[in-house]
């Protein structure tokens, strides 16, 4: 059977303050929640889950929303802020803050940007699962070229990979989905599911938003927002379902996996 696993990292919209844009913290969450509730209808429509990388920051500022998602959705840790972390507070802050607002027992950590974090404190906060791992190489960013491209253990922690394609190892995260031409990303998620039998994608709600006043966002960031990837978004489901993939929550993905083990 072959599965997909759709992941949002619902965060402050920190992303104009990167390239010397001032944005105001009321402003970072109205354009997330904006693009949330987009997304919430899209996933409604479809009847399909996901699991939400959530700051604490954000949820403490929309508590119910997150409410609300979280009776469809997985709720995971996004840290407690996007701009900043203190591993050994906000790990276990932001997992009992999650679960505090949403009632659900928070299993899972991404960290914002997929920047590098210590899988000690992670697994001693009490987390299961650590999804920050890119296995490819971004120019400035990371090069994970020698890292697994399926999920293994270590250090007590399941790491859950980002997909990539199984030979060049081309990331297939949120920047391909909205640059590439659709039907190239519909190959390279063809030549996953064959090869793994899952995909697993990561996007954010700001995305979603028109971003045409984020003049100092790159092209390649501000491009097929607002309705436009909502609906390539929505093409994207549609082709998969047609194809028998099923959706899962990464919870349940690592459910499955200790079962395998």
């Amino acid at each position: 059977m072959l599965k997909a696993i759709l992941t949002f990292d619902v965060e402050e919209f920190d992303v104009p303050l990167e390239y010397g844009q001032q944005i105001t913290m009321e402003e970072q969450i109205e354009v997330s929640t904006r693009g949330t509730l987009l997304l919430k209808a899209l996933l409604d429509k479809h009847q399909v889950k996901s699991t939400i990388f959530c700051t604490g920051q954000y949820a403490l500022s929309q508590p119910e929303l997150m409410k609300t998602l979280a009776e469809k959705h997985e709720i995971a840790s996004h840290g407690m802020y996007h701009s900043s972390f203190d591993a050994k507070i906000d790990l276990p802050a932001s997992k009992k803050l999650l679960s505090q607002i949403t009632g659900q027992s928070v299993e899972g950590f991404r960290m914002a940007r997929m920047m590098p974090v210590e899988n000690q404190d992670i697994a001693d906060a009490g987390y299961v699962y650590n999804a920050s791992l890119n296995p490819t190489f971004l120019p400035g960013r990371y090069n994970h070229l020698d890292k697994p491209k399926l999920p293994f253990v270590q250090d007590r922690l399941w790491q859950i990979p980002a997909t990539v394609t199984p030979n060049l190892r081309f990331p297939m995260f949120w920047l391909s989905f909205k640059n590439l031409p659709f039907s190239v990303y519909k190959m390279f998620s063809n030549s996953a599911l064959n090869r793994y039998g899952i995909i697993n994608l990561y996007f954010h709600p700001w995305e979603f938003t028109d971003l045409s006043a984020y003049t100092t966002i790159p092209a390649y960031v501000r491009k097929h927002s607002d309705r436009v990837l909502l609906q390539r978004l929505d093409d994207y489901i549609t082709w998969l379902k047609a194809k028998g993939v099923t959706f899962i929550t990464m919870k349940e993905y690592v459910e499955e996996l200790k079962l395998k083990k």
